[in-house]
């Protein structure tokens, strides 16, 4: 059997779980999410139950890499680069204070179950990052993306996204060396500076000059080319200065958000968005491994807990600390009570 069929195989079998169990997970009134997630889990390699999926971790990651690029591309255009400027104080001071309080908090547990210094360094730098892809899908699907505590959660998640890179930077050296190598935390830190300050001006002044001079010739299917070409662009770019693709598709999908041309984009990417989306979840189901789970099940309910008690009490904190209410501080603990894509890629380490 071709690679090419198998690739459409895999697809079709992904599509199909995603539609049957969202359909019942709506009549249930449960997160969509989960039901993508159970979805995957339940056509993945791991139970055997489909010998379509070939059981490739290859395959799993192309078609996760795929989905969240387009899902973040898809909520950018949904979040204000003016937001993030305005509440840019506030949205630092919490991640600031969530990052560094569930850092220790994680070298303390690991710690506590005899783990080594590196392995306890890991997974403090492991349980400090949020999911910016399930925070904005459900947002997104709740209806809550425009609430009172969005534009802060959002903001906090891309601080920690930036945060992420160097703490990537500072984790490998440290376990390839042994030793703190200033010179590379400086250069991912340029880096950092770098790229900040190329989203402000290709935002602020090239993407709107070139989306207006040309706004005559934009058809639905010459835009709908140019903002993917666009978005794809920016996936490399980021790449290429040490971040995340999910970060520069989101990156991209912001700076469209506020020219004219946002809200016809966002209608028009809609439905891919939401494509790539089922498929970038049901590719996290598929990751599930039932029998790491029998292993290790202490473990996993004892760090399942200090993420969620840890996160919400150091992200209130920290929203407190910005100057926000208590109401809102609570609403945003609760947003980012999980771990994110990032924790996988630290692991990977």
């Amino acid at each position: 059997m071709s690679q090419e069929f198998n690739l459409v195989s895999e697809l079709a079998l992904i599509m199909i779980a995603a539609g049957l169990f969202t359909v019942l997970f709506r009549i249930l009134k449960q997160p969509l999410i989960l039901g993508y997630i159970i979805a995957g889990f339940v056509i993945g390699p791991r139970l055997g139950l489909f010998p379509g999926i070939t059981g490739s971790d290859e395959t799993v990651k192309l078609w996760s890499e795929i989905g969240i690029i387009f899902l973040l591309f898809g909520l950018g255009l949904e979040f204000s680069f003016k937001k993030l400027v305005k509440i840019g104080g506030s949205a630092l001071i919490m991640a600031g204070t969530k990052f560094t309080g569930m850092f220790i908090l994680g070298i303390l547990v690991g710690s506590a179950m005899s783990w080594s210094t590196m392995e306890s360094l890991f997974l403090g730098g492991m349980l400090a990052m949020s999911s910016t892809t399930i925070v904005l899908k459900v947002y997104n699907d709740l209806g809550m993306k425009d609430s009172s505590h969005a534009s802060l959660v959002f903001g906090s998640l891309v601080f920690e996204d930036l945060i992420a890179v160097l703490l990537m930077v500072l984790l490998s050296t440290l376990a390839v060396s042994n030793s703190f190598d200033g010179g590379k935390i400086l250069f991912a830190l340029v880096k950092m500076v770098f790229f900040v300050i190329l989203w402000f001006l290709v935002g602020i002044y090239v993407i709107p000059t070139l989306l207006t001079s040309t706004h005559k010739y934009l058809t639905d299917e010459i835009l709908l080319i140019i903002a993917l070409g666009l978005c794809f662009g920016m996936v490399v770019l980021a790449q290429l200065v040490g971040f995340s693709s999910a970060l520069g598709a989101f990156v991209m999908g912001s700076l469209l958000s506020e020219t004219l041309q946002g809200e016809r984009i966002a209608r028009l990417t809609g439905s891919i968005k939401d494509m790539f989306g089922a498929i970038f979840f049901v590719s996290v189901g598929m990751m599930v491994d039932p029998a790491v789970i029998m292993q290790y099940w202490n473990v996993i309910l004892l760090l399942t807990a200090v993420v969620i008690a840890g996160v919400l009490f150091f992200s209130t904190s920290g929203a407190i600390l910005a100057g926000q209410g208590l109401d809102k501080a609570v609403h945003c603990g609760f947003s980012l009570a999980m771990l994110g894509e990032f924790a996988f890629i630290i692991a990977n380490l």
